[in-house]
């Protein structure tokens, strides 16, 4: 009898242990997700964050913006000065101001310096589930099965019910936060107000209601609560009747397109987009689909079409460039890429897919450009492990092995391989000349790849 409450027991505990770590993962979601990078999007983004991080007072240029691959309407912090948001989330605004409503929430995360007071809490939780199991297990052994389970599933609850109190609370101060963020940058809360609306309409289709179970179980307010909170705030400040920036809202239109014929199946573009609809948006969603349906020509014709608006925008020759060169046509793509990077003074996403497409010409003459191209990438870059792949791919062809252990490190210590990097690192160090840059950046990457690797060797 007893072995088998000890494994009900264990039953719920498990039950209750994938509980936690799903709330964790709802609070620091990272740890599953992809990241997208894209080099227009990433402008924009800076660009709506920037005020909105002057007016939290944090330091300009310390704080990052990263688009995550996710369909989901979410954004976070975890850890760090950094905001995290999904691609859902950009489908379902329908303005950038209601996206800068959201970062202004998010901001205020990291200036209450929410992550680390996330793990306080969770201590505390973990302190009364320890208990109740402890009286579960002390039940249990008088015999009293029935009061062993009442007291674990009491205590969970209690543990639970404190973490995610708290963190409703947190959610709360932070909506305020991000309205005061919003007020010092001079940007109007409609867009809060109007994306809490979705929120709450998602709520209501799903069932959610103020006083019933779910409720209990949320780790945000309900937006209703949250509306009726901010109303008068954000309605009262004289930020609240300034316009939308109109040029910030088409470039908003554009990326929200661009990202939805990048990640959609191409006949829900299709069906979202129909060819009646000549917007620069539409034109943008239907090239990606175009070229993820192997459809070349129509897709160098919405690009042309883009490209007839505006010769000179380098996202848009960016996207003839990569249809081009994606399509088996590098010599036809150096064109656009070229001039892409130049106008954009040799961004690094974009020069990275300029040297692939040098280097995917096999023509050795363009390897000197390619490498010329690719360093400079990846020193305003570090975070691009496409263009340290490229950049070995150049190094190999000519011999200069060392160089090319040391960009395959690089590559791969961004993508976690830390035995790799750490082999490879060690190889390059050997063979790269004493005391030069590349001799001690081989160092310093040897050194995070074992760090990594002694981490990881504790946690287990």
């Amino acid at each position: 009898m007893r072995a088998i409450i000890s494994l009900s027991a264990y039953r719920l505990t498990a039950y209750v242990l994938a509980l936690v770590a799903s709330v964790f993962m709802a609070v620091n979601p990272l740890a599953a997700q992809s990241i997208l990078r894209d080099a227009e999007t990433e402008a924009l983004l800076n660009d709506m964050l920037e005020p909105l991080v002057e007016a939290s007072e944090l330091e300009p240029g310390n704080v990052d913006i990263v688009l995550i691959n996710d369909p989901s309407i979410n954004a976070f912090v975890a850890g760090g000065q950094v905001v995290y948001v999904h691609a859902g989330l950009l489908n379902a605004a329908d303005t950038a101001n209601e996206v800068q409503g959201v970062i202004a929430h998010e901001l205020g995360h990291i200036t209450a310096g929410h992550v680390v007071r996330f793990n306080e809490r969770t201590s505390q939780a973990q302190g009364i589930t320890i208990l109740s199991l402890l009286l579960g297990v002390g039940a249990a052994l008088a015999g009293a099965g029935d009061a062993a389970m009442g007291a674990i599933m009491a205590g969970q609850r209690a543990a639970l019910g404190s973490f995610l109190a708290f963190n409703r609370n947190q959610e709360a101060a932070t909506d305020l936060a991000g309205a005061r963020y919003l007020s010092g940058a001079g940007i109007s809360g409609r867009g809060m107000l109007t994306f809490f609306d979705k929120l709450r309409d998602f709520e209501i289709r799903r069932g959610y209601s103020q006083g019933d179970e779910q409720a209990y179980t949320r780790t945000h307010p309900l937006s209703g609560d949250r509306i009726q909170t901010l109303r008068d705030l954000l309605q009262d400040d004289p930020a609240w009747d300034t316009p939308d920036d109109p040029e910030l809202q088409e470039r908003f239109e554009r990326v929200r397109a661009k990202l939805f014929g990048y990640l959609a199946e191409p006949q829900r573009t299709f069906n979202q987009y129909p060819e009646s609809d000549t917007s620069i948006p539409a034109h943008y969603a239907r090239a990606y689909a175009f070229h993820k349906d192997a459809q070349v020509e129509k897709a160098l014709a919405e690009a042309d079409a883009l490209l007839e608006h505006n010769p000179d925008n380098p996202y848009f020759l960016e996207l003839k460039g990569q249809v081009l060169l994606e399509s088996g046509k590098p010599e036809e793509a150096l064109v656009p890429l070229r001039r892409a990077t130049e106008l954009t003074l040799n961004q690094p996403l974009i020069a990275g897919m300029f040297g692939h497409a040098l280097i995917a010409t096999e023509d050795k003459a363009n390897y000197d450009e390619a490498e010329r191209v690719l360093r400079a990438a990846v020193s305003r870059d570090r975070f691009n492990p496409f263009a340290w792949y490229q950049l070995g791919v150049v190094y190999a062809a000519r011999g200069d092995i060392p160089r090319a252990r040391l960009a395959s490190a690089e590559q791969q210590v961004m993508n976690r391989n830390y035995p790799e990097a750490l082999r490879n690192a060690q190889a390059a160090e050997a063979g790269l000349p004493v005391g030069s840059p590349d001799w001690i950046r081989a160092q310093d990457v040897a050194l995070q790849a074992r760090s990594e690797l002694e981490r990881l060797r504790d946690r287990r």
